[in-house]
């Protein structure tokens, strides 16, 4: 007669579920696996300076043929008082730099977005 293999019983089963279930779960939790939070976003508040992208200079008005004020740095915060769309479809913002060092003037001007 020829001897068929033995049948695992329930309990070596329990055991290979057991195995099983610690190689995968800690995966799932957050000291084994990644933290699938996403990061929370960091919105501008209203009063937050800006900082412009390049060296810009501030317009006398919303126009592209406005004599130019001053230059502002690239890292000159500045604060944006209010926008405007020109008739050409144009995005401006009059803002305000900080005041100039040496007359401590307060200089307000245009600037193209």
């Amino acid at each position: 007669m020829v001897a068929l293999p033995p049948v695992a019983s329930p309990i070596s089963w329990r055991w290979a579920a057991l195995l099983g279930f610690a190689l995968f779960a800690p995966v799932t939790l957050p000291a084994g696996g990644p933290d699938r939070r996403l990061p929370e976003v960091r919105r501008r508040e209203a009063g937050d300076p800006l900082l412009p992208a390049g060296a810009r200079s501030l317009h006398a008005s919303p126009e592209r043929q406005a004599p130019a004020l001053a230059q502002l740095a690239v890292d000159e915060p500045v604060r944006v008082l209010r926008s405007w769309r020109s008739a050409g479809g144009d995005q401006w913002l009059q803002v305000e730099a900080a005041p100039h060092p040496a007359t401590g003037a307060a200089r307000r001007g245009w600037l193209a977005a």
